[in-house]
């Protein structure tokens, strides 16, 4: 029998939206701009790695990660965040950042918190993971509106203290998945303390960390430093996926305090499963070249720079800071979303499939989320049927 947990859970945002779609024809070819899939080129160097590191495959992979890879992560983290970890204590390579972000809860969330059942906050809209982690623990969830009011992050200021107490983990994405936000100094400074305040650890997924239009995003690896806060409160995602258009590579770490990974490195020992030797070598070049990722920025700014031009003058547009996605205010985003299917054969996802609906109102449900994956000239065609299908 199905755990009584996950008896009522929505339907995966993918095969909703097929059901939404599929028994409708396109009213054009299809411009597929749903799914967060890079689709620029990978670096050159990737196939000559893996090719001379096939050889790995006659050994069972390092479970942590390699020397190598985790002295390339250690060295990206130096350079970017000016944060000197310990690869050999605070560092572990993921078989993609999904698991990560699943398996941290199941490692690190307590059964009991305060004497109650532990708590897990999420933004609401949130990368569909954070719930089932929660689920799967046993906890309760917070959904905490990420709304234009609230600078698409979870506003902390209004969270009772008492609730705070109860809670055992905070995630947040920043820059966020789907709106693009960025949780500056200040942002994680205050939220950093509330989990010392409050102890509580905050995992945050920076996954979108690389993809920027003119300032890198603050990591809460350096905000921790710069506080002097215990590298125990925060948990940190990062990813080859976007980073070095690489989904599937399916190649991230996680870095926290020792304490923390420890107790993920133990879980990995009896119920995870490593990165394949080959793809640990691609996964080390790939940390160690910046030249690609600049390059790969650079591609990403001329496309919002497309967006902002063909979306000039839409009440609500706003032009995301970071992240590959646009979070474009509709009336409803699934009648958006169909109709844009049967007029124009552009596919977008419904905000409110990103959601959870709270008393009757979903956060996500005046929005679509559009990728801005596909080349730039497929770009262009998907973002000017769309303006002149919704925004007439």
């Amino acid at each position: 029998m199905f755990p009584e947990r996950f008896e009522h859970l929505p339907p995966y945002a993918f095969p909703r939206l097929r059901a939404l779609l599929d028994e409708h024809p396109a009213g054009s070819d299809v411009v597929n701009m749903t799914i967060g899939e890079p689709k620029h080129p990978f670096p050159e160097f990737v196939r000559e790695v893996l090719m001379s590191s096939l050889d790995a495959l006659n050994s069972y992979p390092a479970n942590n990660g390699t020397p190598v890879l985790l002295e390339a992560i250690h060295g990206w983290i130096l350079r970017r965040y000016g944060v000197d970890v310990d690869p050999n204590t605070q560092l572990m390579a993921l078989n993609g950042t999904r698991e990560g972000l699943y398996n941290a809860a199941m490692a690190l969330c307590p059964d009991i918190k305060n004497g109650k059942r532990p708590v897990i906050m999420t933004p609401n809209p949130f990368y569909q993971v954070y719930m089932i982690a929660g689920l799967s623990v046993g906890a309760e969830i917070d959904f905490l509106p990420a709304t234009a009011e609230t600078g698409h992050l979870p506003d902390f200021s209004a969270i009772a203290p008492e609730r705070l107490d109860q809670v055992a983990i905070v995630y947040i994405c920043s820059p966020a998945n789907p709106q693009g936000a960025v949780a500056d100094h200040a942002y994680w400074a205050n939220l950093i303390g509330l989990a010392e305040k409050h102890d509580f650890k905050i995992f945050a997924d920076e996954c979108y960390s690389e993809i920027y239009r003119d300032t890198p995003p603050v990591g809460a690896l350096e905000v921790v430093k710069e506080i002097g806060a215990d590298p125990e409160r925060v948990v940190v995602f990062h990813s080859l996926s976007k980073r070095s258009n690489l989904p599937g590579l399916r190649s991230g770490f996680v870095c926290s305090g020792p304490e923390n990974m420890k107790r993920i490195q133990q879980l990995r020992s009896y119920a995870g499963a490593p990165l394949a030797g080959p793809l640990q070598a691609v996964a080390a070049a790939a940390w160690s070249d910046e030249a690609h990722v600049v390059e790969n920025r650079a591609l990403y700014a001329e496309k919002f720079d497309l967006a902002d031009q063909i979306f000039d003058g839409v009440e609500g547009y706003h032009s995301p800071p970071a992240g590959f996605f646009l979070w474009l205010p509709v009336q409803d985003g699934e009648a958006a979303a169909l109709k844009l299917w049967r007029e124009t054969g552009v596919r977008v996802l419904p905000g409110a499939y990103l959601s959870k609906e709270i008393a009757g109102t979903s956060p996500g449900h005046s929005y679509i989320r559009v990728a801005l994956v596909a080349p730039k000239e497929q770009t262009n065609t998907g973002l000017r049927r769309l303006r002149a299908c919704l925004y007439r």
